[in-house]
């Protein structure tokens, strides 16, 4: 398996790594305990070695507790990603990054995952009563102690991370990404190249959407969190419809699937490390893990531009 170098760092990690918030069931339905562990354990076994994370995935940190309980005789094969400054209050949640709260959640994760350190660790989002600075020289101290090995961001504007930057380098930067969703292109994309920072991308299927699996008649069940994105409504969802036509019939030239064949294109993409691939279901991460092993080439890759063309600027929404 090719690995990739984690910003400048001498952390090397696979181009598909698994999203961890799924497997909480906290806004994807029929998650449970078992077939999450049972998901975990199929990524590494495909030879996904980089899990992403958060504190506040779970009501009581089940994913970082699911994945400390699945890497325990593994630990030195796994590259950890979390995040900090965010935690859950009920349903909702709450902006806090302060530097005490940094800290304390950052051990909270430690005791979570029954690890003694942390590959990568995120500012989840901005706490706009806190100062980025502030935030980002906690995490300089986690790395300092050596508790964390490197730092990154997610959810921040080109000026917040330039001010964390600036307080504590980047290895990463994780924003939205996917075909359909490609704003980063204006400006943090060609900053972090710039600055040899990676991105990790989440959304890369935006939510299900370009796994292709999901019929023109899908009606969402109540509680799917997905309704409510524009993608999913309308004459958007007709759209995209119509644009999961063009790609069926792309990927099952390359002898793909449709997914495969865009979490492909999204990890060929220039500045892009690892894409984040969310999963509640063993064969579901077995499925976009192959992509890691995929090369396409130049008429598919034009093949798709002209699906791209076509389907237009899609009505897009940023993280919630």
């Amino acid at each position: 398996m090719n690995l990739r170098q984690l910003g400048q760092s001498d952390i090397h990690v696979s181009s598909v790594a698994m999203g961890c918030w799924p497997i909480t069931g906290m806004t994807t339905l029929d998650a449970n305990h078992n077939d999450s562990l049972c998901t975990l354990r199929a990524a590494l076994d495909s030879g996904i070695n980089f899990l992403d994370t958060a504190y506040a995935y779970g009501i009581n940190g089940e994913s970082e507790q699911m994945i400390g309980e699945v890497i325990c005789h593994r630990r030195d094969d796994v590259v950890i990603a979390t995040k900090g400054g965010l935690h859950r209050v009920g349903k909702g949640q709450d902006y806090d990054g302060r530097r005490e709260t940094i800290l304390r959640e950052c051990n909270e994760s430690l005791q979570r995952l029954g690890t003694d350190r942390i590959e990568l660790y995120y500012l989840h989002a901005p706490d706009p009563k806190t100062p980025i600075a502030e935030s980002a020289g906690a995490i300089a101290e986690l790395i300092q102690a050596g508790k964390v090995l490197t730092a990154g961001a997610s959810n921040l504007t080109i000026s917040q991370l330039q001010e964390f930057h600036n307080t504590c380098p980047l290895s990463a930067v994780q924003p939205h990404f996917n075909m359909l969703q490609q704003e980063i292109e204006a400006d943090i994309a060609p900053w972090c190249r710039g600055k040899q920072i990676s991105l990790c991308v989440y959304w890369p299927l935006m939510k299900g959407l370009l796994a292709g699996k999901l019929p023109r008649d899908h009606q969402f069940a109540a509680g799917d969190g997905r309704a409510k994105y524009p993608m999913f409504q309308g004459e958007e969802w007709q759209k995209n419809q119509d644009f999961l036509d063009d790609l069926r019939q792309v990927a099952a030239e390359v002898d793909l699937t449709v997914s495969q064949l865009v979490i492909a294109w999204t990890v060929a993409q220039p500045g892009i490390t690892s894409a984040l691939c969310g999963a509640k279901r063993d064969w579901q991460i077995q499925e976009t893990a192959t992509a890691m092993r995929v090369t396409l080439n130049d008429v598919t890759l034009t093949q798709i531009a002209e699906a791209l063309k076509r389907r237009g600027p899609a009505v897009s929404r940023g993280a919630v």
